[in-house]
């Protein structure tokens, strides 16, 4: 029984009419945008556009020593911003645009909108104004890239794509593999689940549930430290005979598994499930509040330190106006009382 995306399963599995949208089906078309282009990747991304090989204070902000790897304490620590050129930043105006690697699945984060037929969100205002900052008004000069979940680390080494935006997580694992912006959003782990569901929220309710979580994600990692009993892994998971029902590549298929009944409960990002819990009102975020604090941040290859560095340069623009005017417009309704974004902080040395 196998799915690609939330369009086909076994056709025994009973299928309640996904809500909002026509069904989050609907949203894997693929579009030309006026402001840029979304290009589908495939799973082993071997037709993706490859980005150039390239190799790299302000006052009141929180600064800390690097975090070494064995140590690391706070990950969130970026590069100081600077407006500077580099080998990065001059190939990819030599290229004429930015490649960013985005989501075109969640809703208010990054979607293709049915109305528009172009991609919209709050990540991807954000990867807009990076490239403005890049090119000034120059038109077409941001390509979208839509990535699995599971692809972004891989996508940006491989030189698929300049940066990711795309709900991404810094921990302490990912910044041995990737180079990350500070953080320009917080979020938390957190249980979704039908109304009428037992599940209470991560903890024993979850025991013998199915719960749904997507390949390489934070909530996969929660999972693998504490199930509560729940059944989290396909029996193929890692194998070509993967069926992707518990793990999933993309974490919006987690919602099409809920919908169709193969799973019981789906754990994600708090701010990822308020979008779907707005896309679909049979379901509804468990247990109050988020049970863990992580960053969202701009991610780009090892050692890209000019493009870090520009990016958080934007970044500190970005905080004095545009984000919350991005986050009045995307994120408001469902995520409310959230009064700005996470203060920057920067390596010393």
């Amino acid at each position: 029984m196998k799915d690609s995306g939330g369009d086909g399963t076994a056709a025994a599995v009973r299928r309640p009419t996904p809500r909002g949208w026509g069904g989050v089906a609907a949203m894997a078309a693929v579009c030309a945008l006026a402001a840029g282009t979304l290009i589908p990747l495939s799973r082993d991304a071997g037709s993706a556009i490859a980005a150039p090989d390239a190799p790299d204070p302000a006052g009141g902000l929180t600064r800390v020593a690097p975090a070494a790897t064995e140590q690391c304490e706070s990950p969130e620590a970026s590069l100081p911003p600077s407006a500077d050129d580099g080998p990065t930043i001059d190939a990819i105006k030599k290229r004429g645009h930015l490649i960013v690697g985005v989501d075109q699945n969640s809703y208010r984060w990054g979607y293709r909108d049915p109305a528009t037929g172009s991609i919209a969100g709050f990540d991807i205002d954000l990867a807009r104004a990076i490239a403005v900052n890049i090119f000034g008004s120059k038109k077409n000069a941001v390509v979208f890239r839509a990535i699995p979940t599971n692809q972004r680390i891989p996508a940006l080494n491989n030189g698929t794509v300049d940066i990711v935006v795309r709900t991404m997580t810094i921990n302490c694992a990912r910044i041995r593999q990737v180079a990350f912006s500070t953080a320009y959003f917080q979020a938390g782990q957190q249980i979704l689940a039908s109304k009428s569901s037992p599940i209470s929220g991560y903890n024993d309710t979850l025991k013998g549930r199915r719960v749904c979580s997507a390949e390489g994600s934070t909530a996969y990692e929660a999972l693998e430290k504490n199930a509560f009993g729940a059944v989290f892994k396909d029996a193929g998971d890692g194998r070509p005979d993967d069926e992707d029902i518990l793990t999933v590549p993309n974490q919006l298929d987690c919602l099409v598994r809920l919908q169709q009944g193969l799973v019981d409960a789906v754990l994600t990002d708090n701010a990822l499930a308020a979008g779907q819990a707005a896309q679909d009102p049979a379901v509804e975020l468990k247990g109050g509040k988020p049970f863990t604090t992580e960053y969202y941040g701009v991610a780009t290859k090892l050692g890209k330190d000019d493009l870090v560095r520009r990016i958080n340069h934007v970044l500190e623009e970005y905080r004095k106006g545009e984000w919350t005017l991005a986050y009045r417009k995307w994120l408001k309704a469902d995520l409310p009382e959230i009064s700005g974004p996470p203060a920057p902080k920067y390596r010393t040395g």
